[in-house]
């Protein structure tokens, strides 16, 4: 749903062909969730079944305009106004694997908790680091800013994750304290703090493969 509104709403600024559609989208999130083509025409093809979107002007080789409608204006401004439902969330790699290897045999669920954190306070460093950078170039334009209030989502987000983290393992390590029968030989609770830093198996830092590497390019191409 919301590659739809987001197309609508970056039509509702003027008619689009579908690579400048992916294309300002991927600009306005920080290539943070990159389309591709086939998901542009197939979401295009839905709005204009649906009436939302019209064909305009006449077709450039494979390229084709498209505009807003009427509809399509109405069905956007509704989904402003619409608060973004919570009831039904979607679901969670993270949270599923955790759940799934609670007992599960020769799992090691406190090393699953702090790899996990280790990656996660890395992506959070590498956020906040595009962060600083974005704000020490000055935004000075709408892109800018929708960039820097995604970016601090992800903040946001890794922030609350880590947390969670360091919640789960404080239970699984009074859960093992009260039923050591239940712990696999081999997968104790650990003490790993969340400070430490992150070396690599030689001692040298891990290569990094973030999710905010990826948008490290992104950081340097529009900064």
């Amino acid at each position: 749903m919301s590659i739809r509104f987001g197309l609508l709403a970056l039509l509702e600024r003027g008619p689009c062909y579908g690579s400048q559609l992916r294309s300002d989208f991927e600009t306005r999130t920080g290539a943070t969730w990159p389309l591709n083509i086939g998901q542009v025409y197939t979401t295009l093809n839905r709005l204009e079944r649906d009436g939302l979107v019209v064909p305009e002007g006449v077709r450039e080789g494979k390229q084709q305009l498209y505009a807003i409608t009427g509809a399509g204006r109405r069905e956007l401004s509704a989904w402003y106004q619409r608060p973004v439902d919570r009831g039904q969330p979607a679901r969670d790699e993270l949270a599923i694997k955790l759940a799934m290897a609670v007992g599960a045999p020769g799992v090691d669920l406190v090393e699953i908790v702090q790899s996990q954190r280790r990656h996660t306070l890395r992506a959070m460093q590498d956020y906040t680091r595009l962060k600083a950078r974005a704000l020490a170039s000055g935004p000075d334009n709408r892109d800018d800013i929708a960039w820097l209030l995604v970016l601090e989502q992800l903040i946001f987000h890794a922030e609350a994750e880590a947390r969670w983290l360091d919640h789960c393992e404080v239970r699984l390590v009074r859960f093992a304290a009260s039923h050591p029968e239940s712990m696999e030989p081999g997968a104790q609770p650990g003490t790993q703090s969340a400070a430490q830093p992150v070396p690599g198996a030689d001692g040298a830092e891990e290569r990094d493969t973030t999710p905010a590497a990826a948008l490290r390019g992104r950081g340097d191409a529009t900064r």
